[in-house]
């Protein structure tokens, strides 16, 4: 068996702390809201705006610091991850931790398309593929592994340390980096331009619509489940960290089932079959809110499908995109993440204006339209690629 490179794991655990340290405030939200005397809808701003500057941010990024060697770029993006998180256990406001959390997202934007590129670059022939999903899959463990830790850390010593943690994750990360990593060969950049074209097709812009809807239904929910499960079965910091931990292992469960799911069934059956099983775990959250107090075991369940089924759409979602997008498919992969990224931080703004509007039993009716309006842009997207196909070869007849 092969044995896999060091600078891999390096690159895998930069893109788990990354993650870490977007989605761990949904853990620690509470008392994130409490300690700063904000609402719990303006602390899940703080979700929104890391999200939302990694997902602007990140193709610029991808282009402006083409050319800067690699090791130079991840050096000093971890450097500044690292001290804004330090500063931002000590941020004495809202709006200081605010412009902590931008610092962040721009530190993310710069390192996680330069991993992917790197990986690319160095995986040898025949692996590249298992080689950026490991990469991808440091973004997936954070769920299981960091959101839980960042949680029980909170909940132990304050919402500040969890902060700490995030500032501990990214040195870690760039004294691994800085050990382990080569420096891959250069490799011409695409222009913004060219980056951008997929999205003068309407499929692929429906599709990226798509993917952005559906991590916007998951999102709705995650951010704020904390106080949604405070409110629905008064779960505290200590049983969150364990609720975390099991959805996150759901999650990856889920993941894989639907990839395989796409691959046996196809990607517009297994799709259709994540967002309704999605659509009823909601519905059934629904009904539970009407006999709140419910125990939180009795959740569990529930919570283990809801978070398996929010990880099952994206591949066959991801599929269907690449087959919207024909030759264009690594353009549209690479809008894909910031695809996700807008759908997180749009997550964290719909679920904080339902929640300070409505409270918290309207997230999952919420998140539920979200799915459904994705499914809707995914059905419009095959209708719009049709009709193009028919168009393409309608051409040579009309020219003989």
């Amino acid at each position: 068996m092969r044995r896999r490179p060091a600078w891999l794991a390096a690159l895998v655990f930069t893109a788990f702390a990354f993650a870490t340290d977007d989605y761990m405030i949904a853990g620690v939200l509470p008392a994130v809201s409490a300690g700063l005397r904000v609402g719990e809808a303006a602390g899940g701003q703080l979700v929104t705006v890391f999200s939302l500057v990694f997902a602007l941010a990140a193709p610029v990024a991808s282009v402006v610091a083409a050319h800067w060697p690699r090791r130079r770029l991840f050096t000093w993006a971890l450097v500044a991850f690292t001290a804004a998180n330090l500063c931002a256990a000590f941020a004495g406001s809202y709006a200081v931790l605010m412009g902590l959390r931008v610092l962040a997202a721009l530190a993310a934007a710069a390192v996680v398309p330069a991993a992917y590129a790197v990986t690319t670059a160095l995986a040898p022939e025949g692996r590249r593929g298992r080689y950026l999903a490991l990469v991808m899959g440091g973004l997936t463990a954070s769920l299981t592994l960091g959101v839980p830790v960042g949680t029980w850390v909170g909940g132990a010593f304050g919402w500040r340390a969890t902060f700490g943690l995030g500032a501990a994750l990214g040195l870690v990360a760039l004294v691994w980096v800085r050990a382990t990593l080569p420096e891959p060969p250069p490799v011409p950049a695409l222009p913004l331009r060219e980056r951008l074209a997929p999205l003068a097709r309407a499929q692929v812009l429906l599709g990226l619509l798509g993917i952005t809807a559906i991590v916007l239904g998951s999102m709705t929910v995650l951010t704020y489940l904390a106080p949604f499960l405070r409110d629905l079965a008064g779960a505290g910091p200590a049983e969150l960290g364990w609720v975390f931990a099991m959805a996150g292992l759901a999650g990856l469960a889920g993941g894989q089932l639907g990839g395989r799911a796409a691959d046996r069934w196809g990607a517009d059956r297994a799709l259709i079959a994540g967002v309704c099983g999605f659509a009823a775990s909601m519905a059934a959250f629904t009904a539970c809110w009407a006999l709140r107090p419910v125990a939180l075991a009795a959740l569990m369940p529930l919570l283990l499908a809801w978070a398996a089924l929010s990880w099952w759409i994206p591949p066959p979602a991801q599929t269907r995109l690449l087959a919207l997008a024909g030759q264009a498919g690594p353009q549209a992969l690479a809008l894909n993440s910031s695809a996700v990224y807008v759908g997180v931080s749009g997550g964290g703004a719909l679920g904080g204006i339902v929640l300070e509007a409505y409270g918290s039993g309207l997230l999952a009716p919420a998140a539920a339209v979200c799915e459904l309006v994705a499914l809707g842009l995914f059905w419009l997207a095959r209708r719009c690629a049709a009709g193009e196909a028919a168009r393409t070869s309608a051409t040579p007849a009309e020219g003989r």
